[in-house]
């Protein structure tokens, strides 16, 4: 089988992307995880939306809540690209593919990068709904989207500027550092454990693979964690998909809100 670059395949993809929106250079690329599906709408005009699967390097979405399209919207002076799903890690597609959106975002002329996702928190004061910017993170995975002796920096990966700039348009927002963990299970109350006495203050199974990629690629990474429930073992109440879904939908509003106001400013 013929090996193709991932660097080429996504600009592959970016040159496929500016055919079928045809919008030649996107500025912002925003990656919505579970629950910010609805929060959308609040973004702007919706100038075209495409099937992943109509690019090269992409593959159907796998998840519920998660929808396999991507979405080109005007906001004010800006493109903005926007991920209505992502590839996990979990699916076991491989790394480079976990990444492939945010490689073609770059390849599309995105400087910065907001990722999304839904999360556990640890803290108890973060009731389901909160949404939490990402300062800093652990990659449990054990793999890395950078192949071969390209040792990129990753101090200040989530950028502090853009963090005291949503702290200007919401000045409740937290912090914290965001664990991924392989997944598909949730995490164990032991493993809970782990992450607090390591430093953790989130956890989830997406986010940490696309910023080490987007970093890579030059672009300014902000991560802001949606927390869905509280974490294994802190709540007495077991784990389930269908409550993520469901305090996504509840804050959706709020969510769109909050990108809303921050994106534009990026």
């Amino acid at each position: 089988m013929n090996e193709q670059s991932p660097y080429t395949l996504a600009d592959e993809a970016a040159t496929r992307l500016a055919e079928l929106t045809g919008v030649e250079r996107h500025d912002v690329a925003l990656v919505l995880g579970s629950g910010w599906l609805p929060a959308v709408d609040a973004l702007g005009e919706a100038t075209a939306e495409i099937a992943t699967t109509d690019l090269p390097g992409f593959s159907a979405a796998a998840v519920a809540g998660h929808s396999g399209k991507i979405r080109s919207v005007r906001a004010g002076d800006r493109n903005l690209l926007v991920f209505l799903s992502r590839t996990h890690y979990y699916e076991g597609r491989g790394v480079p593919a976990v990444v492939h959106g945010v490689r073609t975002a770059a390849a599309a002329g995105c400087r910065a990068i907001v990722l999304t996702n839904g999360c556990g928190g640890l803290k108890e004061t973060w009731s389901p709904g909160t949404p939490v910017l990402i300062s800093d993170h652990i990659n449990l995975t054990g793999r890395s989207p950078i192949e071969g002796a390209n040792f990129v920096d990753l101090t200040d990966l989530y950028s502090s500027r853009l963090r005291a700039m949503c702290r200007e348009v919401e000045s409740s927002l937290d912090e914290g550092v965001y664990v991924q963990f392989p997944g598909p299970h949730y995490e164990t109350p032991a493993e809970i454990g782990m992450v607090r006495a390591i430093g953790g203050h989130l956890v989830g199974m997406s986010t940490t693979l696309e910023a080490i990629a987007a970093r890579e690629a030059g672009m300014e990474v902000l991560g802001i964690s949606l927390v869905t429930n509280l974490a294994a073992g802190l709540s007495g109440q077991p784990l389930n998909h269908e409550e993520v879904l469901e305090a996504g939908r509840a804050a959706a509003t709020r969510m769109g809100d909050l990108l809303g106001r921050i994106v534009p400013r990026i």
